[in-house]
């Protein structure tokens, strides 16, 4: 979704911030408005993620910006524990997860305000958002209800 590059700040390289391009802009626009976006392919109908310009399905490029109901389910996730990445390493441990949205496609998340134990595969989600700095903000996921 643009590149996720080594966006540099003042504490050094950040390796979390994407960096959104002309076609991703709409999906972080979105993410700050506490909005969820998929794209939906015109031409095959699947919805997928994360965004690109053509169906990775069916390969068409009709596809169409659509915003998702924010629910999901876990499909699998890991406590990272260390990481020496800024800004990662003051933010363990963290729960990177894979989720299924409702809407169909899997997406790379973090589960965020859940105990690790209390993580079951199939557990309800809904999106929630972190700002990540640089005025960017990223969707993420918690219990839901």
């Amino acid at each position: 979704m643009g590149s996720t590059g080594n966006t540099v700040s003042a504490g050094g390289p950040r390796f979390d911030l994407p960096e959104p391009d002309a076609f991703t802009r709409p999906y972080w626009e979105a993410a700050a408005r506490g909005e969820l976006l998929i794209r939906r392919c015109g031409g095959c109908g699947r919805a997928h993620h994360y965004p690109r310009e053509f169906c990775p399905y069916c390969w068409s490029e009709e596809g169409a910006w659509e915003r998702a109901s924010g629910h999901a389910t876990l499909y699998t996730w890991s406590v990272v524990h260390r990481n020496d990445l800024p800004p990662f390493g003051s933010r363990v441990p963290y729960v990177a997860a894979v989720v299924d949205l409702a809407e169909g496609p899997r997406m790379m998340t973090e589960v965020v305000d859940c105990e690790e134990a209390g993580l079951r595969i199939g557990m309800a989600l809904e999106v929630a958002f972190r700002e990540a700095g640089e005025g960017v903000t990223v969707p993420v996921f918690r219990r839901a209800g």
